[in-house]
């Protein structure tokens, strides 16, 4: 099992944002004598989602002070038209609208208020194997579909 834990400008808000949005339910949190809150556990969908306000002495910084994201965290939905929407009516930033994709799933993608990029997603179909490879080469194969040099 891998639990997530994830650096915001905020943990109590984003706490409350990812509760509205995605549903979450708080589990516990830690509050340091400053008021930080160095542990706010979040299920989300099932999964843990660990959450901690910056702590700049200790090299915990987000992404809304540094300015990068280095995942795609995706939270798989039952409901994802749902999710979405509230999401954005919540402040998220659309990076790749929802929509139906090759391989099988409706999906897209956001950035949360708190600078991490979400990848939203809910099963549609199945889709074999070959199919899936064949749309792939398709959409992100060179064009005529020849192999690149060194491919």
């Amino acid at each position: 099992m891998i639990t997530v834990h994830i650096i915001v400008d905020g943990a109590d808000a984003a706490s409350a944002w990812y509760r509205d949005a995605f549903g979450g339910v708080e589990r516990s949190r830690v509050v340091l004598p400053d008021g930080k809150l160095i542990h706010v556990e979040v299920d989300v969908g099932g999964s843990t989602l660990m959450l901690a306000d910056e702590l700049p002495d200790q090299g915990a910084l987000s992404p809304a002070t540094t300015g990068h994201t280095s995942a795609v965290l995706y939270l798989h939905c039952d409901d994802v038209d749902a999710v979405w929407d509230r999401a954005v009516a919540g402040g998220a930033t659309v990076v790749h609208e929802l929509a139906d994709v090759f391989w099988g799933e409706r999906e897209g993608q956001i950035v949360d208020p708190f600078g991490h990029r979400w990848g939203l997603t809910q099963h549609v179909r199945d889709v074999p194997i070959e199919e899936m490879t064949a749309m792939a080469a398709q959409m992100f194969g060179p064009p005529g579909g020849q192999p690149r040099p060194g491919a």
